[in-house]
Formats: C-alpha cells, structure tokens, sequence
C-alpha cells in the first residue's frame, strides 16, 4: 500500500468544507463494542469539553463506524486465510504472520518471484536504535565471486515492508554487482511500532541515518559508492535524509516520490489547522473515507491480486497523527528541492494517480544536483517496480542498475 497525499488532502477538505459528519470516523485502539462479526470503535464524549463549539462543530457527531471485514487470499488455505486476518497491530503478530506466508509468497506468478537471480546471499537481523525499537534489517548480496561495486540502501513507502516485492527487485539489484541493504520503518513490516502510526516524519528519517550509517561499517560497505533508494513515502524520507546529511551519499534514486502536494488540492490552512487539533487529541485514530489504492497503483489487475499476499502490509484507515505528519513533512520538503545537491535519479510513470508525476518534473527542475536524471514511463502508474507489464519491470529495473553502473566505473571492477 502507497500513500496518496493528493488523495488524503481532497478527502480532509471534502469532509471540512462540506461539513457531512459521515465523511469522517475515529477509531479508537479501546472503548470497543462487540456486535456480531463486526467491531466497532467509539469516541469519548469528555474530550469534547476541551474545544470550542466552532471547532466541535467540525467533528463527526457519530463516530462508531464497522472495521474493516478482511477479505479472503485467493489460493490459500483456510488456515493461512484465517492467520492473515489476526490483529497485527504489534510487531510479535506481523512476525508470526509473514513466517507462515513466505512459502505461498515465493511461489506466486509474478517475474520479481518466479525469475529472482539464484545466488544471492541474503541476511535477516533486528537492531535496537536509539528509541529502544527493534528495527528488522536485511542484505542482498551478489555471489562470492563479484565484486562489489556500491551499496544501495532502501526506504519503502507507506504501509509497506522490504519483505515482499522489493526481495525480488533487491535480488535483481545484486545481480549486477551491488550490496543492497533495506529496513522496515518503525511500526511497519517487521518492525516494532504501532501498525501504520508516524508519531514523526522526523524521527522515520533519523531512524533511516541511523541505521544506514551502522550499515556502512559492514565490511562489504567499506571504501565503495553509497546510494539510497526511496519509494513513493520513501522517496520523502531519502530526500529529508540527504538534507540532513548531504555529503553521506554519492547519489539518490527515488521512485513515485512523494514530495509535494498538488496546487489544486492542497488543504487550506483551517483544514490543516482543525486536523492538527484533532490529531493532537487522538493521535492513534484512524480516518476514513479510504481509497482503494491498488486499483490506482497497479496497472495490472493480475499483479494486484498478488499483491493481497502481502499480508502484514498496513491497508487500514490511515492514523490521524501519520497523516498530519506526512503532510507536514511533504510541506518542508516542497520548500528545500532547491537544496536537493547529490546525483539525482528520478523514476515515474506518467498515468500515477497516487503521486503525481508533475510533481517528479517540479523535482527535477529544482533540485540544484548538477548531476540529474528524470524518466517518465508512458502509461505507467504508481507501482512501477511491481504491477506493471514483465516488460516495463524490467526495463525500469535495467536504467537503475544502469544508472548506478554508470557512476561506479572503475570501482572494484
């Protein structure tokens, strides 16, 4: 799952100008009701005493709403379709999770699965960074008899794990000579944290340097190149974490990257103003209405049905706080392009409806990197590396490696 900052900011708006109750709910991780199959969440009514009544005004007036009815895997057992629809709020369940799912997963149709190199030595462990999470990390690298030519560090997007899809492109990456390392963020994939809750974009990318910059002392990492890769969200924590430290990189990939908000639906200030409130009471709720993002991210429906195998993927309603915190993070970000300075290697398809392709272009023309690439794909939407035709898989994963080949001439070679 991708986060759809053009598609948050347009639903907040709706909802507050338009002032319809039914347009926004709360979840709530206790005060639950039982009725039936369903569950449902309730606000306090006390918290009401702490607003003023034109600000109330703006919240629902009923707010219990049903969750979210999990829908069946195909081609899995009813064993396996029962353990995915556990609660994975906490790390223990998503690990108990995606250990049972990784046999039916290597086996699905798809080429980043059925065509993955053979021989590439993989590594899983977990480090404790300076919050006291457990952070899951993983290494792809080539076979023992090539050299390596760089390392290319990844941050995933919103609601993802570097354990499904991005294995088999990690695989394709160190195919070509590359050590590959990747992290789940903190409360998402493998890794401990609240499901889906960003209490700080900040602390999501000082998480990132941290620790990439232990990864860095890894033999393997020594005295070569070193490139980070970001996808969608990911590409907002790349670009925040080459801000922050801008000579830690020889360059910088980023894939659908979410780094702006759209002038035509970007929230105004009394939407952003009243959310913030709202957030800042209840951090951990959720909100609806939510978008069906795979039918806008695959362009392949049968790539999209794979793509339900991705079981400890979070796809519930985003949390108030993750949403305020994307957005402001998109804000400062969409103030300092102009600071982007590292080789720069921007990747899009041009039908993206979940971030806007446009927005890659304002990119590039105002990134000061001397060194700078932008490839728009015909046709293509949001998941580019993983629902769209074989084809375009491939040759999206081919300019990357033939990007990075092209900056590592002479290196361990």
């Amino acid at each position: 799952m991708e986060f759809s900052v053009n598609t948050f900011s347009a639903s907040v708006m709706d909802f507050t100008l338009k002032q319809k109750p039914a347009k926004l709910a709360l979840f709530l991780r206790n005060s639950d009701l039982l009725s039936g199959n369903s569950k449902f969440y309730q606000l306090p009514i006390s918290p009401k005493r702490r607003f003023s009544r034109k600000i109330m005004d703006f919240v629902p007036k009923i707010v219990a709403v049903a969750e979210k009815k999990l829908k069946n895997i195909e081609g899995v057992s009813e064993e396996l379709n029962s353990i995915a629809s556990q609660k994975l709020d906490f790390a223990p369940a998503r690990r108990r999770v995606r250990s049972a799912f990784i046999e039916a997963q290597q086996q699905l149709d798809h080429p980043l699965f059925k065509l993955a190199p053979l021989g590439i030595r993989t590594e899983e462990w977990f480090e404790t960074n300076s919050k006291g999470f457990e952070i899951f990390c993983k290494s792809w690298l080539p076979k023992r008899d090539v050299k390596i030519k760089a390392i290319v560090c990844f941050c995933h997007g919103y609601g993802d794990t570097c354990t499904f899809f991005f294995d088999g492109i990690a695989k394709r990456i160190a195919e070509s000579g590359y050590a590959v390392y990747a992290i789940d963020h903190p409360g998402f994939g493998l890794s401990e944290g609240l499901h889906g809750y960003i209490p700080s974009f900040d602390e999501l990318v000082n998480n990132v340097i941290e620790r990439y910059t232990s990864m860095k002392g890894r033999p393997e990492a020594k005295e070569v190149p070193r490139f980070l890769l970001g996808q969608s969200m990911g590409g907002a924590v790349a670009i925040k974490a080459h801000l922050k430290r801008p000579t830690d990189w020889d360059g910088v990939i980023l894939v659908a990257p979410m780094c702006k908000i759209a002038e035509d639906v970007k929230p105004a200030p009394v939407v952003v103003k009243i959310l913030t409130l709202i957030s800042n009471l209840f951090p951990e709720a959720k909100l609806v209405p939510e978008n069906n993002l795979g039918d806008l991210a695959f362009r392949e429906t049968s790539k999209k049905k794979m793509a339900d195998y991705n079981v400890i993927s979070y796809s519930d309603q985003m949390r108030l706080k993750t949403a305020m915190e994307l957005l402001k993070a998109t804000k400062e970000i969409e103030s300092q392009l102009e600071k982007v300075s590292s080789p720069l290697l921007v990747l899009h398809g041009a039908a993206d409806k979940v971030t806007d392709p446009s927005v890659s272009k304002f990119l590039y023309e105002k990134a000061s990197s001397k060194d700078k690439t932008l490839k728009l794909y015909p046709e293509g939407y949001h998941c580019i590396l993983e629902g769209e035709p074989d084809e375009r898989i491939f040759t999206v994963l081919a300019d990357i490696v033939a990007w990075l080949d092209s900056r590592c001439t002479g290196v361990n070679l």
